[in-house]
């Protein structure tokens, strides 16, 4: 893989922007977000955040061939740990 501290970065930032996009398709209306604020979208960054992780984690665990497959990963991670939390919630 890379240097750790850029995958580190780039595990953020796939992370941010899948919780981010993911609240704003899958999120509460306009005007529920008008009176929760920031909260729900901070929290679904986070929690992509998370699951870009978990997921990475587990293609270097299964040792997933291709320079970009963890990465991959990572965003599918962030997708499905973002819908089980909201499936939950």
């Amino acid at each position: 893989m890379r240097d750790p501290f850029l995958n580190f970065l780039l595990l953020l930032v796939i992370g941010i922007v899948a919780g981010v996009v993911f609240d704003r398709v899958a999120g509460p209306g306009w005007l529920a977000r008008q009176f929760t604020g920031p909260r729900s979208l901070i929290t679904s960054a986070l929690v992509g955040i998370a699951g870009s992780f978990v997921g990475f984690h587990i293609a270097v665990l299964l040792t997933l061939a291709g320079v970009y497959a963890g990465y991959v990963a990572a965003a599918v991670g962030a997708l499905i740990v973002l819908f089980l939390w909201r499936a939950i919630r």
